[in-house]
């Protein structure tokens, strides 16, 4: 058997291990909520669309907002994302979010210093509101190197049907590379909490970050009855967030 094909597999029993997890998550009114943040091409889209691709439409939410509108600006910041959470027996998936703030809108000055700063006092709080008011909630930080972003977006420039997927932010990913490495690190230093820790997952290798996101989130519901046959998350390729990956080699510089 191939490497693809032990990949094919493995992910087939996930997606079934996960369709067991969203029965019983109906079933129980789980509230199940998980935001993909990470730098440009990480694979984010990807990661998404393998955990949505056999679950119930009518119960799981894939949220890509579109950039706010005059009016959003001037709500609280968090007004639009909090009508998108989940409700009773629903899994809501962002592929990006709140923390827009302390990322491409810090690098590229679509918000201000002050706005930026608050949003990073906020967010912790707020957080902490979500889960104590009964929401799973997973944040992940897809982590890739320098070199694979390049490779990834010159691939992705390339390919017509990868259309959708390119944005003008692709244009300055590699030439902001440093500022956005010193967001993300402000980023997670501040905001991952023991209410909301950062899960840091290394996206070099697509297939085996997708394999560790779906594991991570099914030994995070704690049903031993849906853990038959699923493999602990490695570590060497998702772990929680702490200081130290930020110089230890474990995140890209």
């Amino acid at each position: 058997m191939s490497k693809s094909d032990d990949y094919e597999a493995e992910l087939a029993r996930l997606q079934l291990a996960l369709i067991g997890m969203q029965k019983k998550a109906i079933a129980e009114g789980w509230q199940i909520l998980a935001v993909f943040e990470g730098r440009d091409a990480a694979g984010k889209d990807g990661a998404i669309s393998r955990i949505t691709e056999h679950l119930d439409r009518r119960q799981t939410i894939a949220v890509a907002l579109p950039k706010p509108s005059d009016r959003e600006r001037s709500e609280w910041y968090f007004q639009r994302y909090v009508e998108w959470l989940p409700a009773c027996g629903e899994a809501v998936l962002f592929n990006r979010s709140w923390y827009n703030r302390a990322g491409v809108e810090k690098v590229m000055g679509f918000s201000t210093p002050q706005q930026q700063e608050q949003f990073l006092r906020d967010v912790p709080a707020f957080e902490k509101m979500l889960v104590e008011n009964g929401m799973r909630y997973a944040k992940f930080w897809l982590d890739i190197t320098r070199e694979t972003q390049a490779e990834r977006l010159k691939a992705r420039s390339a390919d017509p049907l990868k259309a959708f997927k390119i944005s003008p932010l692709d244009a300055v990913a590699q030439e902001k590379w440093d500022d956005y490495t010193d967001a993300r690190d402000d980023m997670l230093t501040r905001t991952s909490t023991t209410e909301a820790p950062w899960i840091c997952v290394r996206a070099d290798h697509k297939k085996a970050a997708r394999l560790n996101i779906i594991r991570w989130l099914l030994h995070a519901s704690g049903d031993k009855t849906l853990l038959k046959g699923v493999a602990q998350p490695d570590p060497e390729v998702i772990f929680p967030f702490d200081v130290a990956a930020l110089t230890d080699g474990r995140l890209a510089r």
